[in-house]
């Protein structure tokens, strides 16, 4: 079967990613190796029915899952060595209603969690003889075989489903992995590695069920009967025995001589340490797939809590998103025309201080737009080539007129423009009328109104005991600034 792009490109549709074929030595021997290895689906099943069986996965890829669905992805210009925003990209406005039957937060739920479940993501690109994908369909991993290629690595995808076969081109999907050290083709999901973990947990639930429920929390042992009793006694006694505390799962043995007696041959939960086994497990799982237990655990702190939430997006779904955009930069991108690139809007935690710290220190050697570019990804301003005013920390800072004559002084403090400085009087202004009733509200903090006006104003609001009277100060301010 010939996808929709094979009519414009070809079969293996190279030119519609604007993609080369470059001869690499080894694909033909790893396609060759791979030919004959499928993969094995019905594993993949069992690993999406874990995460409809066991407590912790389901937690775990849900967490996951749904803060990536969260988060938003936008669309990238690249102009030289920084990127311009694209506003409403066709990729985008795509992305926002994949198919008339999904959502954007449902499609990206569904590839993170099958990544997490099984290492493994299918995007389905339906589109007409234009050329341009105007659908996206997730696909099931555990129906999907890759067909490798010695020239391009991949020929194409088969997906079965109840015994049939559909042959789709390599161009129409979009194949999402996480690394597998051991796999040429297919990805390796966190579940594989907390199989034993998920396992143990499941069986010590099934055991607390049966214990608590069809055992009625009796413990396994045995009935010793010490007076002799006919075979019919016998019998009839284990059937009432059985039909009372029995169960499937049920573990007493009977036996004949003397009156009867209970001995205990089994272990309670304490015994077992049971609540401190289920706990090692959900930490082991958690542990994998990369949720701090901080994020769950009853004992957290709210500071606990904090730093579990900045570790998960740092270290666990930063991570994810960064890799599902750089997929969807080479893979579906190049569909429109243009150099553009995807990332994912920045979510990660800051150090504010931090951040200041490093703006301040660029301010020096850096114009207002590079600033603006770089720190805020904010468009230039036709006043921004001057370099960025310092801040004014001390009272008694007076602002540079002229530069040094000596090249090797230091850096001086420029003059801000007068848009900036009005634009932080009109934000003093504000503040200040919103807090005419607060007498020990904290004070504002100027940035790059200079000094003496900054002084000026103080001592007029000091003295201003209603909101005509503030907007007054900032009226002479303004003046003073024009002039």
């Amino acid at each position: 079967m010939r996808g929709w792009l094979s009519g414009l490109f070809g079969s293996k549709g190279a030119s519609a990613r604007g993609l080369e074929r470059i001869e690499v030595p080894y694909l033909d021997a790893v396609a060759a190796h791979n030919a004959q290895v499928w993969p094995d689906l019905y594993d993949m099943t069992a690993q999406g029915q874990a995460y409809t069986a066991s407590p912790w996965v389901y937690v775990a890829v849900n967490r996951i899952a749904e803060a990536a669905a969260l988060t938003p992805l936008h669309v990238y210009a690249v102009d030289g060595e920084g990127r311009v925003a694209v506003e409403s990209h066709p990729l985008e406005r795509l992305l926002d209603a994949p198919n008339p039957f999904t959502s954007r937060f449902e499609l990206f739920e569904q590839t993170v969690g099958y990544l997490e479940l099984t290492g493994n993501a299918y995007w389905f690109l339906a589109g007409d003889m234009t050329g341009v994908p105007s659908q996206i369909w997730p696909l099931r991993p555990d129906r999907m075989r890759i067909v490798p290629d010695p020239q391009g690595f991949v020929r194409g995808y088969v997906y079965e489903i109840d015994g049939q076969q559909i042959p789709l081109d390599a161009v129409e999907v979009v194949h999402f992995k996480r690394w597998h050290p051991t796999n040429d083709y297919y990805g390796l999901s966190a579940l594989q590695a907390a199989r034993t973990a998920v396992q143990t947990d499941q069986a010590m639930g099934a055991w607390n069920r049966n214990t608590f429920g069809q055992n009625n929390g009796v413990p396994a042992g045995i009935v010793n009967i010490k007076e002799f009793i006919t075979d019919t006694d016998f019998e009839r006694i284990k059937r009432e025995w059985r039909a009372s505390y029995g169960g499937p799962q049920r573990r007493t043995a009977f036996l004949r001589g003397g009156a009867v007696e209970w001995h205990d041959i089994g272990l309670s939960h304490t015994d077992l340490d049971f609540l401190k086994g289920r706990q090692a497990n959900r930490d082991e799982i958690l542990s994998i797939f990369g949720v701090p237990v901080g994020l769950l655990s009853e004992n957290a702190t709210e500071a606990n809590a904090k730093v579990a939430e900045r570790t998960f997006i740092e270290r666990t779904l930063w991570p994810k998103l960064v890799r599902i955009a750089g997929k969807i930069t080479g893979d579906l991108l190049p569909f429109w025309p243009g150099q553009h690139l995807a990332a994912f809007e920045d979510i990660r935690p800051t150090d504010v201080q931090a951040r200041l710290d490093e703006i301040r220190t660029a301010a020096p050697v850096l114009s207002i737009n590079e600033i603006r570019t770089r720190y805020y990804h904010l468009p230039p301003v036709a006043w921004g080539e001057l370099p960025a005013p310092l801040t004014a920390t001390e009272p008694n800072t007076e602002p540079a007129t002229a530069i040094a004559a000596d090249p090797d002084a230091a850096s001086p403090t420029l003059p801000a423009p007068a848009e900036a400085i009005k634009a932080e009087l009109a934000q003093w202004e504000r503040f200040a009328l919103k807090r005419v009733d607060q007498p020990e509200a904290r004070p504002f903090e100027t940035h790059v109104i200079p000094a003496e006006v900054a002084f000026e104003v103080r001592a007029a609001l000091a003295a201003a005991t209603d909101a005509d009277a503030i907007k007054a100060s900032f009226a002479v301010a303004k003046a003073e600034i024009d002039a």
